[in-house]
């Protein structure tokens, strides 16, 4: 796939998106980093923040580590509304041919882009990075009650949704944007949940997608409340099944 044809009909050919909610101390971490490798790239790009509704001075950090001329968009939303709702408003917003989902810590480093790619530039729709995989390379692995809620749930999302992934959970995806489009707008989950209901309907829509080992260094700030995340995550998932029962995602 030549990159000199593979993005005529879009303004970019990689949009990465970010959802953030209180993380003008991540960002200013981060940001740096990811700049440095994009300007490197020989692909035009994009960058999309959206602010979920943040107190702090979250939507005001790209545009101090980005240069005016390049291409960075900072999307605001007046409450918090979840990390799949920003995710979705995202790929709305984005232009590039294909998409690149993290988490604004970059527990995966954006190095490991590549790999993803490489997988789309087989024939793949969707590349997922996963720490569960036997050559993932777990750097600084999370505290043992944060991994033990994480298994827990795989096996709640094993019985009840989808099977076939180890780690669903990830924050880092990447996808060939205009094949997806279409779930998106059948995506019904707000929360954390919102990477199960998106491969549950890419698996129905017969997509192709694979696992790929990733780089993971756990950044100890998290957005996951250990007490009411599990319990909406949960509810999330029979809310997946009773929609597919109701053919909300035929």
């Amino acid at each position: 796939m030549p990159l000199n044809s593979s993005f005529m009909n879009s303004k970019y050919y990689l949009s990465i998106i970010i959802p953030s909610y209180e993380e003008e101390a991540q960002l200013q971490l981060t940001l740096p980093k990811l700049r440095n490798y994009l300007i490197k790239q020989d692909y035009p790009w994009e960058v999309i923040i959206v602010d979920d509704g943040s107190s702090d001075g979250t939507p005001r950090i790209p545009h101090e580590i980005f240069r005016k001329t390049e291409s960075v968009k900072v999307l605001t939303r007046p409450k918090n509304r979840g990390k799949g709702y920003s995710v979705k408003q995202g790929v709305i917003a984005a232009s590039g041919k294909l998409i690149l989902v993290s988490d604004a810590d970059f527990s995966t480093p954006i190095e490991d882009f590549e790999k993803l790619h490489n997988y789309i530039k087989q024939g793949y729709d969707i590349a997922i990075g996963s720490r569960s995989l036997a050559d993932s390379n777990i750097e600084i692995r999370q505290t043992w009650y944060r991994e033990g809620m994480g298994r827990i749930f795989n096996v709640f999302v094993q019985m009840l949704v989808l099977r076939g992934f180890v780690d669903t959970q990830c924050g880092f995806k990447c996808f060939d944007r205009e094949k997806l489009i279409p779930i998106f707008s059948q995506m019904t989950v707000d929360g954390f949940c919102f990477d199960v209901e998106f491969l549950f309907i890419s698996k129905k829509r017969g997509l192709k997608t694979i696992e790929v080992d990733v780089n993971w260094r756990n950044a100890p700030h998290s957005q996951v409340s250990l007490v009411t995340d599990p319990i909406r995550m949960l509810l999330d998932l029979v809310r997946i099944r009773q929609n597919d029962k109701k053919g909300i995602y035929h």
